[in-house]
């Protein structure tokens, strides 16, 4: 275990000096101002003492007094002024770095794969990204006016030693005693400094899980519960916390009482050496004031022996992150997606997420550009699958996944995720307005880029409708918004994308089937001559496309269309009958198709094959 600790500190040193580099300037300039402002504070007790035994005694040094007081004010504005100095440079080094930390963070983590995410709690990388970052802050902070305290304290011992070894000694006796304790301070705070930066990670997931989840949680009545994880997680935090606070409370004192022993010291044989007449008033003065000046150092020292192993541990956290490679990228040798009308082939694919059960086994699959695709089966037949792997949210077992030609690991991933476009069943919005939602994927889009989106999704009425129109701000996740609302708006963004490929995963399944029309119309108009991946366990968003695929165990066991499996595949209707079932289970079923006839709500069979696929709402 104290190797697992020693690497620990390693790599949490590590990333502490690769954030300070690249601001090395700015560490020096404060170690600069801090050597400045030591020469200063060193020199006043000394001049002091010069102004008590030269300017007091007007006898044998005439009238020296003002002398004296200006040269003390003038080491006092000099020593202000780099006071000033050094702790600008202090706290811009660590804001700087800080900032840096927090930018390479989060740009870290847009570019890990699904898979990671798929695992991590958000509330761990928000304490990443928040508390951990900010131990580090302290530390860095701490660094540069901790250097610029321990030059002075050497300074002190050395103007004690040279004016007066006898003094030095009994000043500075008790020092060796802070070694072996600030010793023993750091190696028994660093374990409980890297449990305290794990309790609050805990903290901080619990908190997450229980805001972000509110309406399950309110849902369920289950208030009690999340308060009883969040009473453990905090109680967690505050053993650790406690534990911290009982070493610093016996260190810190300790700090405080070393100066004082080294002034009894002073006192007692100083006040000897005056009076046998080997010291001046002034220079017991100066001596008494050299000895107070070590205190701040002293407990500059303790606070950064303090911060220092929660900061380290805090640092190994954020490298656990950094250190992470990501799955998924566009290699050396990407190339441009070339033109095309977005063809997809599926060539005997296989897929498992992680370790689990295969789910696709040599899936073979063509869909033609324009073509618009259904993609049905049971719960966890593949389908979602089938729409991460078109865009490379996960990379293939084995077999390829091609667009237009190009297996899609060959492409710059930022040209292929621009040409495939998303609507997921839980559609999340940001807390921006309606225009930069739509404008998502190009914020410089003019306005009436944005609305003809907006017109294509069904969006438009209701959100001129809205307060302020396209510029009225967004709730948490759009929750002010229906269900359909979020989802013409999410369609809306697909839309502006213009994606050659256009993924529909369940983008209906949550809206009211009283609404569920409007956006299969919005779909309609959407779909027209684009290559399009519908999945969906409604009939009636199903009839929306050109032919229907049905998965079974990670390959296909019925291709063609709506009308055609509804009187030739019996497990074509099974899916179809449980997902009614489903939906009539959840309250959902009004206004659905007739499984077994294919009959829409209005009456109106769905259109076969190569009809307008306008005509199916």
């Amino acid at each position: 275990m104290q190797g697992d600790d020693r690497e620990r500190r390693r790599i949490g040193w590590r990333v502490m000096r690769a954030a300070i580099r690249p601001h090395r300037v700015w560490s020096w300039a404060g170690i600069g101002a801090g050597l400045l402002w030591t020469l200063a504070r060193v020199a006043i007790p000394k001049l002091t003492g010069q102004a008590i035994d030269r300017g007091v005694d007007t006898k044998k040094y005439g009238n020296q007094l003002a002398m004296w007081v200006a040269i003390l004010v003038v080491a006092g504005l000099f020593q202000a002024l780099f006071t000033g100095l050094r702790r600008y440079a202090a706290f811009r080094l660590a804001l700087r770095v800080e900032t840096d930390l927090r930018m390479k963070l989060v740009a870290h983590l847009q570019r890990l794969h699904f898979a990671y995410h798929d695992e991590a709690q958000t509330g761990q990388l928000m304490a990443n990204a928040n508390s951990d970052i900010a131990q580090v802050n302290n530390v860095v902070l701490l660094i540069p006016l901790t250097i610029a305290s321990t030059l002075m304290m050497i300074s002190v011992i050395i103007v004690l030693v040279l004016s007066s070894p006898g003094l030095a000694l009994f000043a500075l006796v008790a020092l060796p005693l802070l070694q072996i304790a600030a010793t023993q301070f750091s190696h028994k705070m660093f374990p409980i400094g890297t449990a305290l930066q794990n309790e609050l990670a805990q903290y901080s997931a619990v908190v997450e899980e229980t805001v972000t989840g509110i309406r399950v949680v309110k849902g369920f009545g289950a208030e009690s519960r999340q308060i009883e994880r969040v009473e453990k997680e905090a109680g967690g935090v505050f053993e650790r916390s406690i534990a911290a606070a009982k070493l610093r409370a016996w260190f810190l004192p300790l700090i405080d009482l070393l100066p004082t022993i080294g002034l009894v010291g002073i006192l007692w044989y100083g006040g000897h050496e005056v009076i046998r007449g080997h010291l001046s008033v002034g220079e017991i003065v100066a001596a008494n004031t050299y000895v107070l000046m070590l205190i701040w150092p002293l407990r500059m020292l303790g606070m950064l022996l303090g911060q220092i192993p929660r900061a380290i541990a805090a640092a190994a956290r954020i490298d656990d992150v950094l250190a992470t490679d990501p799955e998924i990228f566009s290699s050396v040798h990407a190339r441009s997606l070339p033109d095309g009308a977005g063809q997809v082939v599926f060539n005997a694919v296989t897929f498992g997420y992680g370790h689990g059960r295969t789910v696709l086994d040599e899936l073979t699959l063509t869909i033609r550009g324009g073509e618009a695709i259904a993609i049905v089966g049971a719960t966890a037949s593949g389908k979602s699958t089938v729409a991460r792997l078109i865009p490379r949210f996960y990379d293939v077992d084995s077999g390829s996944v091609v667009l237009d030609g190009v297996d899609v690991r060959e492409l710059r991933l930022h040209d292929l995720r621009r040409a495939v476009g998303l609507v997921f069943e839980d559609t999340f919005l940001f807390s921006q307005s309606v225009r930069d939602n739509i404008a998502f994927a190009d914020p410089h889009a003019p306005t009436e880029a944005i609305e003809r989106a907006a017109r294509l999704a069904g969006a438009h009425d209701f959100v001129t409708a809205l307060p302020s129109g396209y510029d009225t701000l967004l709730g948490q996740h759009g929750y002010t918004l229906s269900g359909g609302q979020r989802q013409r708006i999410a369609i809306a963004r697909a839309v502006l994308a213009d994606p050659r490929v256009l993924i529909l995963d369940d983008a209906t399944s949550s809206v009211d089937p009283s609404k569920e029309h409007e956006i299969r119309a919005a779909l309609a108009e959407v779909m027209q001559g684009r290559t399009t991946i519908i999945i969906a366990h409604r009939p009636a968003t199903i009839a929306l496309a050109d032919r229907v695929v049905l998965l079974a165990d990670g390959k296909i066991a019925a291709d063609g269309t709506h009308e055609g499996l509804l009187e030739t595949s019996a497990q074509y209707r099974e899916v179809l009958a449980r997902a009614e079932s489903d939906g009539q289970s959840d309250g959902q079923s009004d206004g659905q198709s007739d499984v077994t006839t294919g009959v829409h709500p209005a009456g109106v069979r769905p259109p076969v094959a190569g009809s307008p696929i306008a005509g199916a709402s």
